[in-house]
């Protein structure tokens, strides 16, 4: 690296950019300078602004989204002449100046689960206890349970298979079967989305992209948990799509599950919904009744079973659970995990009016699960205008008033944030967002009918909301 920079003839100040690489690690700290700060090499330096160099693109929109502004205002303290900073990408220098370091000769592993010993991919974890057969199958999930074996009975029978529900609904658990089942005879690769993220930001960080593509790449079964976290984060999504494809020219099985079905994935790639959308896409209900009280009826006698004589779950407290705890699957159970936490605890089995009390927050959680869609299609009708009107460009005060209330029911019944609900209003900015809030805040204040238009909106935004929990 070059230590000093070469001055231009009309430069009369010298800069030493080892002097200003310290002055960022003091500003940002050791974690940022040597993640990302450390991989600046100076290139050039012209009239009035210098020429700097990275390894890699995803790394030069890192620095520039985070700490660009900061770098210059480190670099014209040095020398206020130098008005901008200019980034190009120098992939050559990744391998002299950023080598990882040499590390132990991979062992062999003694499974077939995808094991690279030194780059930190430890996290493979299949649950044993998560299998076919500890999966209760009800009329909500029975298509999703029959898929799931098929596909472990033969790889790329479905490919890929998409399974989409909403949170504790048994997603992962079938995601665990199927690679429970596969692990014996094929290379299985279980991840969440997140995970995947963070091992390919740390790949980058490493410049270990290569051995990042390798391993992945090698599955004979891939399955990714939790697909909707990857929204947002194009540099992933392109590794993501090629990861994908890879997989695909070579035969393996890809089985991914998500909180919504791809079409309804927000900021990922069409491409990517395309490829999903190609392959079996299955959903899991919510459970019915009957599904629940066998999941309680399960779970129970397994934890008779595990505590001996300690606790006693009678079928009015099964049926109970059963009746209230609705929502999902994963609430169902932790329902009756405090329950028999309490009996031990207490040496006595709660009555109903105990239950309640040790259950109320749950007995309470269909609260509110106000949607977005549902507040725009009520304040349209009401208005009488279409979904389309209210969420194109135009200005005309007949859509302005019912675009902000829309936007202002949003914030008061959902929990989304500015940038979210301005992404949901075909991608407004959250200053928009701001401003048709306080304008409708200040409306209320003096209009008494835009009051009573709300109070009415209101009321049937969350009727309908409590009809569809019905």
């Amino acid at each position: 690296m070059n230590n000093k920079i070469t001055l231009n003839s009309n430069s009369q100040t010298q800069l030493s950019w080892e002097k200003i690489q310290s002055d960022l690690k003091y500003k940002f700290g050791n974690d940022i300078y040597d993640s990302w700060l450390r991989k600046i090499t100076f290139e050039e330096e012209f009239n009035n602004y210098i020429l700097l160099s990275v390894t890699t693109p995803f790394i030069r929109d890192w620095i520039t989204s985070r700490y660009l502004d900061q770098i210059l205002q480190t670099v014209k303290s040095h020398k206020s002449e130098i008005s901008r900073i200019e980034l190009s990408i120098n992939s050559s220098l990744a391998k002299e100046k950023f080598e990882p370091k040499v590390v132990d000769k991979i062992e062999k592993p003694s499974s077939n689960i995808s094991f690279i010993k030194d780059f930190v991919f430890q996290y493979n974890r299949i649950d044993p206890n998560k299998s076919f057969e500890t999966f209760i199958t009800g009329e909500s999930n029975k298509l999703a349970f029959e898929a799931s074996k098929k596909v472990s009975e033969k790889i790329s029978h479905y490919n890929p298979l998409y399974i989409y529900a909403g949170v504790g609904m048994g997603k992962t658990h079938l995601l665990n079967a199927i690679g429970l089942k596969l692990k014996q005879e094929n290379k299985v690769m279980l991840i969440s989305a997140e995970r995947f993220m963070y091992q390919f930001v740390k790949a980058i960080k490493s410049n270990d992209m290569v051995k990042f593509k390798d391993y992945f790449r090698n599955a004979d079964v891939f399955l990714i948990d939790d697909i909707q976290f990857m929204n947002g984060k194009e540099a992933m999504q392109e590794e993501f799509f090629h990861t994908f494809n890879a997989l695909l020219d070579k035969g393996s099985q890809i089985i991914i599950s998500g909180d919504r079905p791809p079409n309804k994935l927000s900021r990922i790639q069409e491409r990517i919904k395309s490829r999903f959308s190609g392959g079996l896409v299955i959903d899991i209900q919510q459970p019915d009744l009957e599904l629940r009280k066998k999941i309680i009826k399960f779970k129970s006698e397994e934890l008779i079973k595990y505590h001996a004589n300690q606790i006693n779950i009678s079928d009015e407290i099964q049926l109970f659970l059963s009746k209230e705890i609705k929502n999902s699957i994963r609430e169902l159970v932790g329902a009756l995990n405090r329950i028999v936490s309490f009996s031990r605890i207490y040496n006595k089995t709660p009555n109903i009016s105990e239950i309640k009390i040790i259950l109320k927050d749950l007995l309470n959680y269909s609260e509110n699960k106000v949607t977005v869609d549902l507040i725009q299609s009520l304040v349209c009708k009401f208005f009488k205008i279409s979904k389309t009107e209210m969420l194109s460009s135009r200005r005309s005060r007949y859509l302005v008033r019912p675009r902000q209330t829309a936007i202002y029911l949003t914030k008061l019944l959902t929990t989304k944030s500015l940038p979210e609900i301005g992404r949901d209003f075909s991608n407004r900015d959250h200053t928009t967002v701001i401003h048709s809030i306080k304008t409708i805040e200040n409306l209320k204040k003096n209009d008494n009918e835009l009051c009573n238009n709300i109070d009415t909106l209101k009321n049937q935004i969350l009727y309908n909301n409590q009809k569809n929990e019905i």
